[in-house]
């Protein structure tokens, strides 16, 4: 296994086991499959391992499979406060303990504010004390390092990133995604200020393995599965410091560890980096709007998130999985606190005299909401907007 280090010279595993798809068996997780599938990822050299409040049975599994195998102290675990349900102090301390109880610990490695969206969120937090409570935490020694998830736009991203002395920051990034939420200049902003990068979603979900036929075409005799070119292109760069991979079975745990002993910053050639460009041109041929994302439309006067509107309409058509990526438009627009909805165009025309592709926005911006926002969608923001605390 290569280790990469965090802000204060610990090793961490370049591959993390995320641990939110462990298998299920009649609607709970199998335990012993799951067991086995951390002892062999713990055996190989992975030290890092992420849970969160809100995955079922994820906390509790794995702090009893560290306990019962005596090996907590050959691990970090990182796990995330849900910061969108909690509305006080009393409230984090609650959730808090619940997490040490589940866990079977009295301490986490990498603790982080969940999901956030907008600064607003942090905003709250302050407001509530979180700042003193994390001063607390840490010098009692129950809480190492903090730091925070993040689904949103890059400029709230850089906002947050200012707003504290984070530890590490984990983001969504790989060759799709490479200009949207976070991306790469926010990558490049938490490198800049020393902020360890952990990587979610490399593989989009799944959706970088199942590639269509052209594009295993082009991967030919190149030895690289889908799976493999996409993480060997994250690990080409220094910036990323983990990256996790929800891993589910033995075969996929050995592969990823496999192609993690080798992949080094700069081993990643030009060819490669040809060949990723061409299989992600091939993804796109499906998409509806040629926007690249350079965000010369922005700021939208009016506030509509005109790059991350069309990235999700796009990916509706080059995925079709309709139902989640309308979920997670509806989180990552919907949940800031001014929505960056498409429905918010007034038509003035602004953003197009300054798109270098002469895209018609306003036309594919109507296009786009009446695909990504049925009426269900709309209503369910609404709600979620209403009753989740900010």
């Amino acid at each position: 296994m290569i280790y990469r280090k965090d802000r204060y010279n610990n090793e961490i595993s370049q591959l993390g086991f995320g641990c939110m798809r462990f298998s299920r068996k009649n609607g709970k997780i199998d335990y012993q499959k799951a067991e086995e599938e951390i002892m062999l990822a713990i055996d190989q050299g992975i030290n890092y391992f992420d849970t969160a409040y809100i995955y079922p049975g994820s906390e509790e599994l794995l702090g009893r499979v560290l306990d019962e195998n005596h090996c907590r102290d050959r691990v970090k675990i990182a796990t995330k406060l849900p910061q969108y349900m909690l509305k006080s102090i009393k409230a984090v301390d609650k959730t808090f303990a619940e997490q040490l109880h589940r866990l079977r610990t009295d301490r986490i490695e990498y603790y982080l504010m969940h999901m956030f969206t907008d600064y607003s969120e942090w905003e709250k937090l302050e407001t509530m004390g979180i700042c003193d409570w994390i001063k607390g935490h840490k010098e009692d020694g129950s809480i190492e390092q903090i730091g925070f998830s993040y689904h949103g736009d890059t400029d709230m991203f850089l906002k947050i990133l200012d707003a504290y002395d984070w530890d590490f920051c984990q983001i969504q990034y790989n060759y799709l995604d490479e200009t949207s939420q976070a991306g790469r200049r926010g990558l490049m902003a938490a490198a800049e200020k020393g902020i360890p990068v952990i990587i979610m979603e490399p593989l989009r979900g799944g959706k970088l393995v199942n590639l269509p036929a052209k594009a295993m075409d082009e991967l030919g005799s190149t030895g690289y599965s889908p799976a493999e070119l996409a993480l060997r292109w994250l690990w080409d760069q220094p910036q990323v410091t983990c990256i996790l991979s929800g891993m589910n079975s033995k075969e996929m745990i050995r592969e990823n560890i496999r192609i993690a002993s080798d992949a080094h910053p700069g081993s990643f050639t030009q060819e490669d980096q040809e060949l990723t460009d061409r299989i992600k041109k091939i993804i796109k041929e499906k998409e509806k709007v040629g926007c690249t994302g350079c965000g010369y439309c922005m700021p939208c006067p009016c506030g509509v998130d005109i790059p991350g509107t069309f990235h999700y309409y796009n990916l509706l058509y080059i995925e079709g999985k309709k139902k989640s990526l309308r979920f997670e438009y509806a989180r990552n627009i919907g949940m800031q606190k001014e929505p960056g909805f498409a429905s918010k165009c007034i038509g003035c025309g602004k953003c197009e005299g300054h798109c270098p592709q002469s895209i018609k926005i306003r036309d594919n911006l109507k296009s786009a909401d009446k695909a990504l926002r049925p009426l269900p969608y709309k209503i369910g923001t609404w709600f979620a907007r209403k009753y989740m605390s900010r």
